[in-house]
């Protein structure tokens, strides 16, 4: 049997496919970020479906059982918490392995953050960088130099407890009247964007408490 990679809603719910909510359902076992989370889900669409953990403190150690599994036919699911499962979250390790393993691996189109984050920012999507979570100490410095001269329009990923930290880094290393679009809880009740330069961002989230999960698109440097 095949590996699934199956997204899933980064918050509202309804925002999953009918082939996803089938996969999930003919599965004999789901490998879940966290199976407490993803009980929920599996709960509002009637999924019953055997779950066990899969996340980055336990990748390594699950492989070869998840291996097994596949040699002996099982037909397995993998999410994460929200979105799709190796865009930031645990999954390129198992698909890695199971492709060389002889295995093949379906990935199902649906959720992610980056993709809306930039289509409403309004910047140019004919080209873009994904650059996650940037590094928290190593790399960071020589990444934001990198990323200071970058053609393409950015997308960052950062939680709430860094995001004014990073736009102050921000401004130390690209022009801070570089445009950025900041969307807070995509697709949740309490979705928020901010659009302005990084120096009008850095004012309003000295005034705002940043809360929930963000997605920041920065422009490129043609347009400063």
């Amino acid at each position: 049997m095949p590996l699934y990679i199956v997204p899933t809603p980064i918050g509202n719910l309804s925002d999953i496919t009918f082939r996803a909510i089938d996969v999930l359902k003919n599965s004999d076992i789901i490998f879940a970020e966290d199976t407490r989370t993803s009980k929920k889900l599996l709960n509002h669409y009637s999924i019953n479906t055997k779950i066990e953990s899969f996340h980055k403190h336990n990748e390594h150690f699950k492989l070869n059982s998840i291996l097994k599994k596949l040699e002996s036919k099982d037909k397995i699911s993998v999410i994460s918490d929200a979105g799709t499962p190796g865009i930031s979250d645990p999954g390129f390790l198992l698909v890695r392995e199971s492709l060389a393993s002889g295995y093949e691996v379906f990935c199902l189109p649906g959720p992610t953050a980056l993709i809306p984050a930039i289509i409403q920012s309004g910047f140019p999507t004919d080209r873009f960088v994904f650059e996650g979570f940037l590094p928290l100490k190593k790399g960071r410095k020589k990444r934001l130099e990198e990323l200071a001269n970058e053609s393409r329009t950015i997308i960052i990923y950062e939680s709430p407890y860094r995001v004014l930290k990073s736009l102050q880094q921000f401004i130390i290393f690209f022009d801070p009247n570089r445009k950025v679009s900041i969307v807070r809880e995509l697709t949740k009740k309490f979705e928020t964007q901010f659009r302005g330069t990084i120096s009008q961002a850095i004012e309003f989230y000295k005034k705002n408490k940043p809360k929930g999960e963000f997605v920041i698109c920065i422009s490129s440097s043609k347009e400063d």
